[in-house]
């Protein structure tokens, strides 16, 4: 704490400082400026003159200098006195910019000699005119203005003391509570947040964007948790009954059919547990929206055809009506492949899930703006009760059918990558993804 507010309390002393010295060296340069226009305007009066009025003219400006705080005076080139208040040049003049010098007034009462700004310029007709100001005055104003500084700076370096302390203080305390909370996460305590006040300032809203950045962190540990959860859990059964069914088909097994049939039965589950890992994974790689940057336009009328006609021959199989009612929709940003496997799904959950020799119907139509892809079959469809439930991961509805209840699942991922809307009808077994509203 101490390092932070001796360095804030530090740079704003030398602030402070270097405020002070500059105003110090401006009201003295200002003061300078001003004398030497006016040496440049006695020097530019006097020597436009003839030179017998150069003396009854330096007599008039000595008359108004009511404050007698004016040296004038001219010289003849050997330095002889002509005529002014100055007794003598003083030593080491020259005719190069002003210069400060002790002159010797000659009408001043009392006092034999005074510090003065000086300035000496040559007349037309060799003479010499000593134009110069008393610093008495001077001396005393920027004496005053010295006071001021001063009195003004004491109260402002003690100001920049207190608050580089105060805000050192701060400063080291938000860093302290970050710290702390890196600490705690870097030991997987992901639950700890830092505080923000009703009116975050700038450090405030860093830390709401901070909470927000751990809230999905949190949220992101979470998911893939839970896919491994998920993963260990479906699998356990699975393996146990593959590992039981093996080993008793090597046990019981004696002539090669046997053997045959029990590495076919066994490969039969295998693929089974793959494709409940590589659906799993599936759901996390769209859980990411790391797909967006692949959208494109997509006809959806295209993608509805063609998911209709990859189940027709199933369709066929079983006795199912596959009807396909399309119309015209606008297009759509997004993945074909993906949209093409969410419809692939409902159908075949319709098929699956609905009576045998039934009628599963795939429409596309337009609700407003939106475009609205619904699946539907004979059955009743999914219980009011278990809508809620039935997208979650290894929800099984119905036992009595094959599948590991990722199927949803995958459908409501794609949707929510794509902004379409997963809706339920209010009655019977329709499914529908409601698209994103093309206005939008």
């Amino acid at each position: 704490m101490w390092r932070w507010g001796g360095a804030i309390a530090a740079l704003l002393v030398i602030q402070s400082i270097v405020l002070a010295g500059l105003f110090w060296l401006l009201a003295t340069g200002s003061h300078q400026r001003e004398a030497e226009r006016g040496f440049a305007q006695d020097c530019r009066e006097l020597a436009h003159l003839a030179p017998a009025m150069r003396s009854a003219e330096l007599r008039e400006m000595l008359a108004h200098d009511i404050h007698r705080d004016r040296f004038l005076a001219l010289f003849a080139h050997d330095g002889r006195l002509i005529d002014g208040n100055v007794a003598h040049l003083p030593e080491g003049t020259s005719l190069t910019g002003s210069f400060l010098a002790t002159v010797e007034p000659t009408e001043l009462p009392g006092k034999d000699s005074d510090v003065a700004r000086l300035r000496l310029c040559g007349m037309p007709d060799g003479t010499l005119l000593l134009t110069g100001l008393d610093l008495d005055d001077a001396e005393e104003a920027l004496r005053t203005v010295e006071r001021s500084l001063i009195l003004g700076l004491i109260p402002g370096l003690l100001l920049a003391i207190g608050f580089g302390l105060v805000a050192g203080r701060r400063a080291a305390t938000q860093v302290d509570a970050v710290r702390g909370l890196t600490e705690r996460i870097v030991a997987g305590d992901l639950e700890g947040r830092l505080p923000v006040g009703d009116r975050p300032d700038s450090f405030g809203l860093l830390c709401a964007h901070m909470n927000a950045m751990l809230d999905r962190i949190q949220s992101l540990v979470v998911d893939v948790r839970g896919v491994g959860d998920d993963i260990a859990h479906q699998l356990r059964t699975p393996l146990t009954r593959l590992r039981a069914r093996l080993e008793r088909g090597l046990r019981e097994a004696d002539d090669i059919d046997s053997f045959q049939t029990t590495a076919d039965v066994a490969l039969e589950e295998i693929d089974q547990l793959l494709g409940i890992v590589a659906a799993l994974l599936r759901i996390r790689e769209l859980g990411d929206h790391a797909r967006r940057s692949r959208f494109a336009p997509v006809d959806l009328a295209k993608l509805a055809e063609d998911a209709c006609e990859l189940h027709r021959p199933t369709a066929e199989d079983r006795g199912i009506d596959l009807t396909c009612l399309i119309e015209a929709v606008e297009p759509v940003e997004g993945d074909a492949s993906l949209l093409v496997e969410a419809m692939s799904n409902l159908i075949d959950n319709a098929m699956k899930f609905g009576p045998p020799r039934g009628r599963v119907t795939l429409s596309l139509a337009r609700e407003g703006a939106s475009a609205v892809v619904t699946v539907a079959d004979d059955g009743p469809g999914v219980p009011r009760a278990e809508r809620s439930l039935v997208t979650q991961r290894f929800y099984r509805g119905r036992h009595d059918c094959e599948g590991a209840g990722l199927g949803l699942s995958l459908v409501k991922a794609i949707a929510d990558l794509h902004g379409f809307t997963l809706r339920f009808a209010e009655q019977g077994s329709a499914v529908s993804l409601v698209g994103p509203n093309s206005k939008d």
